[in-house]
């Protein structure tokens, strides 16, 4: 069994606007005597959630990324020097009585995964977030479902009793009910749990296996929107209900083949950023932790109506009449920055490296946030000209 990246202790919630999530290991890279082993690289379902969230922030709101790093004894200097460099509100636990948390990854035969602690990882808690990342904006947790229900119990309940208190914030989002987007963790994706997975959608606003993971649940080797059982899985999880009112979405993540988004009122379909050239070819390297980043950019992404990757993307949508139709909670939008910052962590093992450019712009893997949006936007801009039903449909 060829070996895969390995994940950090990475059972996360994590949060927005202030977005915390929590990373507690490094990753260690076996590749057979293919290419040379790596060791000591940013790992896990925490940390690839933060560059998704932080790509889409950008430089001048990086502070609106807070999450938790648990540092052990031998945790390498450099890892701990790629993260400062995100500048974002990064609180660090430093305990040397304990090694760092450290996972295994392997993929076999159809990316059939084995998922191994190779040291003892820490049990995190809604409790460990400070009153401030409390009253975020949005909750992105990668759990099972009954953690999900109890996480959404404790956040919500813990803002009621600081409200009671006097001591939540003065901003407007403090009074709303934030929005929590869940990540289904994928050993937990059997039969077995169906029951409780239509329970945690209940109480959720976005919920987002990928497509393997969905079918998995439900006895079948995965899902496809071309089938009928898809279609009628999809109606199921509706009907049954995603969030308190029944509006939520359920976001599919198709890999090379883009994601799906369905509600109650709307079906959007997005194709992946990267797309196989005429021979073939692609810039994609390794889809670890692209799911992770898809799920951060898209938390985000619900948040900052105000912020430069909304505008570039407005100003290339702006003539379109079919995009105007795809309205809703600002889920459209965000779907589009979730795609580009998963085309980052593609491109390479890890996490993509960050830079300033002599002009003063933040540049990732060489390249703008907002021009990938803006370059993405426009082939969007014209394929809803062109097969408007391809990407949109509204009931």
């Amino acid at each position: 069994m060829s070996p895969r990246p390995t994940r950090m202790n990475s059972r996360i919630f994590s949060v927005q606007y202030l977005q915390a999530s929590f990373l507690s290991g490094t990753d260690e890279i076996e590749f057979g005597g293919s290419r040379p082993d790596v060791k000591n690289i940013i790992g896990g379902a925490g940390s690839f959630a933060v560059v998704g969230a932080r790509l889409v922030a950008g430089k001048n709101h990086s502070q609106s990324v807070s999450w938790i790093v648990d540092v052990g004894s031998d945790f390498p200097q450099e890892v701990l020097d790629t993260i400062k460099s995100w500048d974002t509100n990064c609180i660090i636990r430093e305990d040397m009585g304990r090694l760092t948390t450290r996972a295994w990854n392997g993929y076999g035969p159809n990316e059939k995964r084995d998922f191994k602690y190779l040291t003892p990882k820490i049990r995190l808690e809604p409790e460990m977030l400070s009153d401030s990342q409390i009253f975020s904006r949005t909750f992105h947790m990668v759990c099972s479902a009954s953690r999900c229900l109890s996480i959404v119990q404790e956040v919500l309940r813990r803002r009621e009793e600081l409200q009671r208190e006097g001591k939540a914030p003065s901003a407007a989002h403090a009074t709303k009910r934030p929005v929590f987007v869940w990540e289904p963790v994928p050993d937990l994706c059997t039969p077995e749990e169906q029951a409780k997975f239509f329970a945690a959608n209940r109480v959720v606003d976005v919920v987002s296996p990928n497509e393997l993971e969905l079918g998995m649940m439900f006895s079948q080797p995965g899902w496809s929107e071309e089938s009928e059982f898809g279609r009628e899985l999809v109606n199921r999880i509706l009907e049954s209900g995603i969030g308190p009112e029944g509006n939520g979405h359920l976001v599919i993540r198709a890999g090379k083949d883009g994601s799906y988004s369905y509600s109650r009122n709307q079906r959007i379909w997005l194709p992946a950023y990267h797309e196989p050239g005429s021979s073939g070819a692609t810039k994609v390297v390794d889809p670890t932790g692209a799911g992770n980043s898809f799920l951060g950019a898209l938390a985000q992404g619900m948040v900052g109506e105000e912020r430069e990757p909304v505008k570039v993307a407005e100003s290339v949508l702006a003539e379109s009449g079919n995009w105007r139709r795809a309205t809703h909670k600002g889920i459209p939008m965000a779907l589009i920055f979730a795609t580009v910052a998963a085309s980052f962590v593609v491109e390479q093992i890890g996490v993509p490296q960050i830079a300033m450019s002599n002009d003063g712009r933040e540049l990732w893997n060489e390249t703008e946030f907002t021009e990938r949006v803006r370059l993405y936007t426009q082939r969007l801009h014209r394929t809803l000209e062109e097969s408007p039903q391809r990407h949109l449909v509204i009931n």
